[in-house]
């Protein structure tokens, strides 16, 4: 057993469009007196990657369409968001309680197509990432020619689910480390063999990170070191569930 440390880099500036995160992480890195080690998870914020990718909208300069206005009617909500939730979406899963439910295009069911009005300003919303998994493996390139470490990122966003209350974060991106782990085949101290167990150790690694981030400090990265993990390549689509297999939709 290895012992877990989550490790939170406050002092990140205000993130604007076109800003190298890259650069930023490791300045924060250098300001926190923290060295980045092989093996080491750096988990960002989705919301800092939408700002520094130009994924912020003025919903002043949004033109609501007739399906938004009754959508936006029937839930409560400003039918200017509810164009972007519908344009973000390539279907409506359900509706309610003030909520959509949608699928996005990169294949997350999630509340509002992922988007978020908190810590972007008075007037605006931050879509996701149009490619979190790019985003991923952009910033891991730039930190690991920057460092000479083996790195990888997570890329991390707050999720709700319809089997318990609370939010809690998950990976919405990745790079440089194996999604799942895999342990059908193996057999446990009891000597049962294992069918289908396959933790989700992205998800797992984003949640452990909020912890020493906080949703109000306003520190949007953190290390996580000490995983046992795969290396790879492989991105989110890993941890989509096929609609023949969700019991759910």
């Amino acid at each position: 057993m290895s012992r877990v440390e989550v490790i939170p880099l406050p002092g990140v500036p205000e993130v604007k469009k076109g800003d190298d995160l890259g650069k930023l992480v490791l300045e924060a890195a250098e300001r926190n007196h923290v060295t980045l080690l092989d093996g080491d998870v750096v988990v960002v914020k989705h919301k800092i990657v939408s700002k520094s990718e130009g994924r912020v909208i003025e919903l002043s300069g949004v033109a609501p369409s007739p399906e938004a206005i009754r959508l936006a009617d029937r839930e409560g909500k400003d039918p200017r968001l509810v164009e972007l939730i519908l344009r973000e979406a390539v279907r409506v899963v359900r509706e309610g309680h003030g909520v959509i439910i949608t699928q996005t295009r990169h294949g997350f069911v999630c509340a509002n197509s992922g988007i978020d009005q908190s810590n972007v300003g008075m007037g605006f919303a931050a879509l996701l990432p149009l490619d979190p998994d790019d985003s991923a493996r952009k910033l891991r390139a730039t930190l690991e020619s920057a460092t000479g470490k083996a790195l990888a990122v997570v890329v991390s966003d707050t999720f709700g689910r319809p089997w318990r209350k609370g939010q809690t974060d998950v990976a919405i991106g990745c790079s440089g480390i194996a999604p799942l782990v895999k342990y059908a085949g193996k057999t446990d101290s009891y000597g049962y063999k294992l069918r289908v167990t396959e933790p989700a150790v992205i998800d797992e690694i984003a949640g452990a990170a909020e912890l020493a981030i906080g949703k109000l400090n306003g520190i949007p990265c953190a290390i996580v070191r000490g995983v046992e993990y795969t290396r790879g390549e492989g991105g989110i689509g890993e941890l989509i569930m096929p609609s023949d297999r969700d019991l759910f939709r």
